[in-house]
């Protein structure tokens, strides 16, 4: 299993916003993906720290949705709730219970 994190610092006032828009917009989307498992977003609403985490069955999936552009299309779609340009990482899952 691989899983793809993505940092964000979110502007506090459009918190609720983002999240509510992650829900309806990057959960479904990510569904229809080859290889997906899962997904998360944890928020820190004391200080807009966002962390976005997707599960895929292997780290081919997860590249594979990037070079289709549906990474690219998720996080432009939030361009106007960032302080700052998110962060990109993957790491493979050694351990999951």
């Amino acid at each position: 299993m691989f899983a793809r994190l993505t940092t964000a610092q979110i502007k506090m006032k459009r918190i609720d916003e983002f999240i509510k828009r992650y829900e309806e917009s990057v959960v479904p989307a990510a569904k229809t993906q080859k290889g997906y498992c899962g997904i998360y977003l944890f928020v820190d609403r004391e200080t807009g720290n966002g962390v976005a985490i997707s599960l895929w069955d292997k780290e081919e999936d997860a590249l594979a949705n990037e070079q289709n552009l549906y990474y690219q299309e998720q996080v432009a779609k939030f361009i106007t709730y960032y302080e700052k340009n998110p962060i990109r990482e993957g790491y493979e899952v050694c351990v999951k219970a």
